[in-house]
């Protein structure tokens, strides 16, 4: 049983990390709340210039396209090939898995150069395809690996009865193990939406229309090109994490108890 002294301790710890977590959280809300460097606008009228400066809008659709296409892409693609490494046994099984793994261990910036030069060949620079395409491949890797412990958790027991009573792969997937896999999946999703939207590099390489840039893209362009100042460059890097902040915030519970579940388990 722990003391009141641990407890207390545990609680001073935390407060402190705590602190160190949210602090810069707080700088940036209080510039972007704050009075304008140029002395004309203060609060929530600082949100709408940079909102009108930057053009984040069209950034914010950008980015959720490519998020939505990855993540839904991403995650079924993960549970399939999870499923398939998880509960069935066939030729070259681990040779294929390990090839998977590669693509968790393998650093983006180690292949975005070749990988640029691959989809010029394709036709797909300055594409949506070009965005979305290699950051779904680099999701899935993760996905699968994750989705694999998780299956090779679950009840054999329930998958057997199933197979007794005439049900296919296919079925057994969809409709006997994916319900219980809730958190697992919902965690998975939280995490994928997460990496593509702050992803830097890839849109950074491959596109070069302004249509096509994502949030933290046009964030980088926006302190470059259209201010210098850090009151308006707060109130844009507010508005970019909104919406990673708000997908966080509506799905946490079914995050954390994905990961108290321990879903990555061997």
């Amino acid at each position: 049983m722990i003391s009141r002294a641990e407890r207390l301790a545990n609680y001073v710890i935390l407060s402190v990390f705590a602190v160190f977590a949210l602090g810069p959280v707080v700088v940036i809300l209080a510039a972007a709340l704050g009075p304008a460097d140029s002395g004309g606008t203060a609060g929530l009228a600082n949100f709408a210039a940079a909102w009108e400066a930057g053009r984040f809008g069209t950034y914010l659709r950008t980015s959720l396209a490519v998020s939505a296409f990855v993540v839904v892409v991403s995650v079924v693609l993960s549970i399939m090939s999870g499923y398939a490494f998880g509960t069935m046994r066939f030729r070259g099984q681990a040779v294929l898995f390990y090839l998977f793994m590669l693509g968790i261990m393998m650093p983006s910036e180690a292949i975005a150069v070749p990988l640029y030069f691959d989809l010029r060949s394709l036709g797909l620079i300055d594409t949506f395809w070009s965005v979305s395409l290699p950051q779904v491949a680099l999701s899935v890797a993760f996905g699968t690996f994750w989705m694999r412990a998780y299956f090779r958790a679950s009840n054999r027991a329930i998958v057997e009865a199933a197979r007794i009573d005439g049900a296919s792969s296919w079925r057994i997937l969809w409709q006997v193990l994916l319900p219980p896999a809730r958190p697992a999946v919902v965690t998975l999703t939280v995490l994928v939406f997460m990496w593509t939207w702050n992803e830097f590099l890839i849109p950074l390489i491959m596109v070069t229309s302004e249509s096509l840039r994502t949030a933290p893209l046009g964030l980088a362009f926006f302190q470059g090109q259209y201010t210098s100042g850090f009151t308006l460059l707060a109130a844009g890097s507010v508005i970019v994490a909104t919406p990673v902040v708000l997908f966080y915030l509506f799905l946490q519970r079914h995050f954390v108890r994905g990961l108290l579940q321990g879903a990555v388990r061997e």
